[in-house]
């Protein structure tokens, strides 16, 4: 068992995830554990340390879970140097950011703001490679689950590229964590470095 461990159990989004964040960036460890206590937690951690190049295993115990996270210095040296022209490119790249908040688009009669979230969403891909991530909190979870009147047009969305991050805490508070059929679940601090890094943030 590593020797340092986060007890993260009782944090609300995001605290799990930047308690692991404050920890990589201090210390580096090469090998720590996190005690957690929901779901959704436990699917935002794990993504996170896994992108900071970590192999993570899930240890049941009494109140949630444990995870191990190991071999930190893995991806070290897995980088890579630019050029120039490259920078300038990457400078340039539009990154389109689709922030939705509800089901439905508009007030009045969610009947039509749902025939208009389809509509909206289907429309998208007009956007070509400059749609870059689509982040859905509060209500607009809602459309990421299995039984969804869009949930094909998400799925299409993704499969061409685009990131679709589902807010976690939202999923758990609407009971349908268990039901979610597309996207990554996700926490308060990649919805704020999202809007960040995206050159124009769109929001229907």
């Amino acid at each position: 068992m590593p020797e340092i461990e986060l007890n993260c159990q009782n944090l609300a989004c995001p605290q799990p995830v930047l308690e692991c964040k404050k920890l990589i960036e201090s210390s580096a460890p090469a090998a720590f554990s996190i005690l957690l206590d929901n779901e959704a937690a436990k699917e935002n951690v794990t993504r996170f340390v896994s992108g900071k190049g970590y192999s993570v295993a899930v240890e049941a115990v009494s109140g949630g879970w444990r995870l191990v996270a190991s071999g930190g210095n893995a991806k070290a040296c897995d980088c890579e140097v630019m050029t120039p022209a490259q920078m300038e490119s990457l400078q340039q790249e539009q990154k389109v950011c689709v922030f939705i908040a509800s089901d439905v688009i508009g007030t009045g009669n969610d009947e039509l703001g749902g025939k208009l979230m389809k509509n909206f969403l289907a429309t998208l891909p007009e956007l070509g490679k400059e749609l870059w991530r689509i982040v859905l909190v509060n209500g607009g979870v809602k459309l990421a689950v299995k039984d969804s009147p869009v949930i094909a047009e998400l799925q299409k969305l993704e499969a061409a590229g685009a990131t679709i991050l589902v807010c976690g805490t939202c999923l758990d508070f609407f009971g349908i964590l268990d039901a979610k059929a597309v996207g990554q679940t996700t926490n308060m601090l990649d919805v704020v470095t999202s809007m960040q890094l995206a050159t124009k943030v769109i929001r229907p």
